[in-house]
């Protein structure tokens, strides 16, 4: 008898329906209630073909946010990530060195020691 491990515990993905683990499922199933939502209340103001790809377009993000994975984060985690660098951290960055030896013998020990 062989019991298969994973060389990386981590990398370990339980799956609950159908193959898929329940992080997974839960976005197939936000994207199918997405696009059959927008497909009803489009088919009659675009017509049936239009609305029908418009209803992919509207399912896509949320059929992808259940199977991304970046480094290791899941998708909210990567958006968060890449909004902060972005946008609300995004500024200079500068490097000031700091002799500590000099400064604990009484020096100073600063960059703009002049």
């Amino acid at each position: 008898m062989e019991i298969k491990i994973n060389k990386e515990v981590r990398q370990h993905r339980e799956t609950l329906f159908f193959g898929l683990s329940a992080r997974q499922f839960f976005c197939s199933v936000l994207a199918v209630g997405m696009a059959v939502g927008v497909y009803f209340l489009l088919k009659n103001v675009l017509g049936q073909e239009t609305a029908s790809w418009v209803c992919i377009v509207a399912a896509a993000p949320l059929a992808v946010a259940g199977f991304f994975r970046y480094n290791g984060l899941a998708f909210e985690q990567f958006a968060w990530a890449w909004l902060k660098s972005q946008f609300l951290c995004n500024r200079p960055r500068t490097f000031q060195s700091e002799n500590i030896y000099l400064r604990a013998i009484g020096g100073k020990g600063g960059m703009n020691d002049d």
